[in-house]
């Protein structure tokens, strides 16, 4: 009986050497979770670039979108929130799986426990130079712009820009630094006391990615997930209808 809502994240297909490797291993493991699983929820930057051309589709992917395609004929519900790495996705895969576009954070009521899902990126005021640059990245004109280059000139320099931030990111990066110092965290929190506040039914669950280190915290009375990363550690997470756990696929 599929009643398992799973999550996954960060797993920047297109990007390493490997990149070939951890598709293979995400359909398996799409495979290995197919006769028990009602939604598979992405939670972000699954791919490290894509652009939604009107009338032409980036080369690679392919086992992976018909993996996808093949489970959602059969019934499971996708659900794809855009990272700060895949957010010129558009309509692509609305249009030929069928998976429902995320492009903020929501809630959504999953048996019966309250979830707030998203991406990460962008959270709080801790990062004003990313902040400006994501509203760049989502001017229509902009866009408009990036879609009269050439994909043979456009995909390499949005590759050698994505592969920079990563970079950066993981100069950065020293694991979980603290519910002080962690700005998802923080939203989550502040989240939560404003439901509070308002005399809303507070959340049960916060899941999240693109900080690629898993974590599970609480927050008061819920709990705060980050799911980690598919680049390393295979990592995703599952939600039995009862409990909520963190596990990796080997």
């Amino acid at each position: 009986m599929r009643h398992k809502t799973y999550f996954i994240t960060d797993a920047h297909l297109g990007s390493g050497a490997d990149t070939r490797q951890r598709e293979a291993d995400m359909v398996r493991w799409l495979t290995s979770i197919e006769n028990d699983a009602r939604r598979v929820i992405m939670l972000g930057d699954i791919f490290d670039f894509w652009f939604t051309y009107k009338h032409a589709v980036p080369r690679g992917f392919v086992r992976l979108l018909g993996k996808m395609a093949q489970m959602a004929d059969d019934g499971v519900e996708f659900h794809f929130f855009i990272g700060n790495h895949d957010m010129w996705l558009f309509d692509y895969l609305e249009k030929e799986i069928g998976v429902l576009m995320h492009h903020e954070p929501e809630e959504m009521t999953i048996d019966g426990r309250l979830f707030l899902l998203g991406h990460g990126d962008g959270m709080g005021n801790q990062d004003r130079s990313y902040n400006f640059l994501k509203r760049v990245f989502r001017s229509r004109f902009n866009q408009w712009l990036f879609a009269g280059i050439h994909p043979n000139i456009g995909f390499p320099l949005a590759h050698r820009w994505s592969a920079n931030s990563r970079r950066r990111h993981s100069l950065t990066n020293n694991g979980y630094l603290g519910d002080d110092k962690e700005a998802i965290y923080q939203y989550c929190a502040k989240r939560q006391l404003e439901r509070i506040a308002a005399g809303m039914p507070p959340f049960h669950y916060f899941l999240f990615g693109h900080r690629h280190t898993p974590v599970c915290r609480p927050v008061g009375d819920a709990t705060y997930i980050n799911v980690g990363n598919w680049i390393e550690n295979r990592d995703y997470a599952v939600f039995d209808g009862e409990q909520l756990t963190l596990e990796s696929f080997r």
